[in-house]
């Protein structure tokens, strides 16, 4: 299976909707073609899609209702709205909604391309920040339950079992930090806003490291060694370097 991108052509005009699956298709991408709103409704409950390529006259979408209704329907998802007969009311309608490019029929291939590119691009990012996101919910109640696990004084922990716990926290920090950098670079590729820049992910990491190195101090007395020691540097560095950014 193609891991390019999946998209989801909407339109009535028979030629372009074949003709424009077939010319993605060649580019590596998974295309799956409808010819109302009702079906791509019914496609996007049913399928998960990286990409809409919508027309904005076809029938079940007077006055652009189900582009208006995306973010309810496919959370996130990207749209390339496009239309044989551009109007003024149409444009500034799009402008208004989350779409990655308007266009015009006859569409130029190698324009569609570009502005497919760049909606794929943005469903990667979103993907790669709901992954960090749920790696941080994990990651956090791991150092809860490590946290009531010390508490808990009929709870006896070898040095063995200790050491994994101490590696498997460090694993999951620099897992996350390894998110961050691949979502940076994706945002670079498609000269893209960081998502991090516009929300709270970066605080979120950085509160998650606080308290990894938190429960790695309270871990002191009870396991003596210089890996405890050294883990405990790394995380406190990455942590430095988390607050430069």
């Amino acid at each position: 299976m193609s891991d390019l991108g999946r998209i989801l052509i909407a339109d009535d005009e028979e030629t372009f909707l074949r003709s424009t699956a077939d010319l993605l298709r060649r580019e590596g991408y998974l295309c799956d073609c409808v010819a109302d709103a009702d079906a791509a409704l019914a496609q996007l409950q049913k399928e998960k899609y990286d990409l809409l390529i919508s027309d904005i006259r076809m029938p079940g979408n007077p006055d652009l209702q189900f582009i208006q209704r995306l973010p309810e329907i496919a959370p996130g998802l990207p749209a390339i709205l496009v239309t044989g007969y551009p109007s003024r009311n149409s444009a500034i309608q799009a402008v208004q909604l989350p779409v990655v490019a308007y266009m015009i029929k006859p569409v130029d291939f190698d324009e569609l391309l570009t502005h497919v590119r760049a909606g794929l691009g943005k469903s990667r990012l979103r993907r790669a920040v709901a992954e960090t996101i749920r790696r941080l919910k994990y990651w956090l109640q791991s150092l809860e339950d490590i946290e009531q696990a010390f508490g808990d004084k009929n709870v006896g922990f070898s040095p063995d079992l200790l050491k994994k716990l101490i590696d498997l926290t460090f694993d999951n920090a620099a897992g996350a930090i390894d998110d961050i950098r691949t979502i940076t670079a994706q945002a670079a590729e498609y000269e893209l806003e960081c998502p991090f820049s516009s929300c709270n992910t970066r605080q979120t990491l950085t509160q998650a490291v606080e308290e990894t190195v938190k429960v790695l101090e309270k871990t002191k007395n009870a396991f003596k060694s210089k890996e405890l020691g050294a883990l405990r540097k790394k995380l406190e560095e990455i942590l430095a370097n988390l607050q430069k950014d």
